[in-house]
């Protein structure tokens, strides 16, 4: 199980280190400048022309982008490494702090919307494979496509016209307690739902057509209880690993919910440090999106040996697998 455990650490390990490398090496072949760009907003707002070339020196080293990219790199690199993600070019803030109050209402609205998409998705793919009236079914089969196809967008302009202008019973706009994530939660739900239905809906096909389900059934357990008993923990391993790639997905996905509901978050301050070329922020959105996939799929990849008794039969080690076998 160390090994095990060791080799899904490094693994993690690898991924964050790419996304690094990867974001460095987008943001250094960007076109603009940053210092330009902190100078158009700063020193000519404040003397009312353009910066000049000395000051753009300046503030280029200042910054550290005077140096060669591979010394910015590694630079760069081995400070987050340390846990110095540096300041905001904009704010002078540091990273972590704004990452910090950044996080709390997008991850509010994740989780539930998560939540909200696990138990709809499930129940959706389950009575589509319980059911044996066939108009029903196809109708069960299909709802997952439909909601997949609609843009995030439009499910959340439709939720804000009919339960907030309609019926006024959610805040259009905000960050303002839990009424407030409620709606912007469920339009980040309404895609994931139909992804884990179609997940779930197959891998619990696939299950029920084993060997042992049928056993049950010959034993005298009804389908209702074969299906729950047996079938949904076997089923569940796919979606596992669908919800551990979503639940970071959909922090760094939040920019479109966010706009649209006017919300202040980890989304909004991606996109305006996206605009800014604000490379500290940039870089710490990256690398923090990238520790929490590479987490949330740590995580479940440990939850496996939990669910299947073969996991946990491959990883003992051989002497223990040989004696029981003797």
């Amino acid at each position: 199980m160390i090994r095990y455990l060791a080799g899904r650490v490094g693994q993690a390990a690898a991924v964050v280190w790419a996304a690094f490398t990867l974001g460095f090496i987008i943001l250094y072949l960007m076109p603009s400048d940053p210092a330009e760009i902190i100078a158009s907003g700063g020193l000519q707002g404040e003397s009312g022309s353009e910066a000049s070339q000395q000051q753009l020196e300046e503030l280029r080293a200042e910054m550290g982008l005077d140096q060669p990219a591979i010394v910015q790199y590694f630079t760069r690199l081995f400070a987050m490494a340390t846990g110095d993600w540096g300041a905001s070019y904009q704010t002078g803030l540091p990273v972590t702090d704004m990452l910090s109050t950044a996080l709390p209402p997008t991850v509010a609205i994740a989780v539930l919307g998560l939540s909200i998409a696990i138990v709809i998705g499930m129940l959706l793919g389950f009575l589509a494979t319980y059911t044996r009236f066939g108009p029903l079914r196809q109708l069960l089969y299909s709802l997952p496509s439909v909601g997949a196809s609609i843009p995030t967008f439009w499910s959340a302009l439709v939720l804000i016209q009919l339960f907030s202008f309609s019926l006024r019973m959610f805040p259009a706009f905000g960050n303002n307690g839990f009424s407030s994530t409620v709606l912007p939660a469920i339009a980040l739900a309404i895609p994931v739902s139909a992804m884990i239905a179609q997940v779930f809906g197959k891998s619990l096909r696939t299950v029920m057509a084993e060997p042992y389900l049928d056993t049950a059934r010959a034993k005298g357990a009804s389908r209702m209880a074969s299906m729950l008993r047996h079938a949904v923990r076997n089923a569940l391993l796919p979606v596992l690993t669908m919800v551990g790639m979503i639940f970071g997905a959909l922090l760094s996905g939040a920019v479109v919910i966010e706009t649209v509901f006017g919300r202040q978050g980890f989304g909004r301050l991606t996109v305006d440090a996206v605009n800014t070329q604000d490379i500290p922020v940039v870089m710490g959105v990256v690398v923090f999106s990238a520790i929490v996939f590479v987490a949330a799929t740590l995580i479940v990849d440990l939850l496996y040996p939990l669910l299947d008794p073969r996991i946990r039969q491959s990883l003992r080690p051989t002497r223990t697998r040989l004696a029981k076998a003797a």
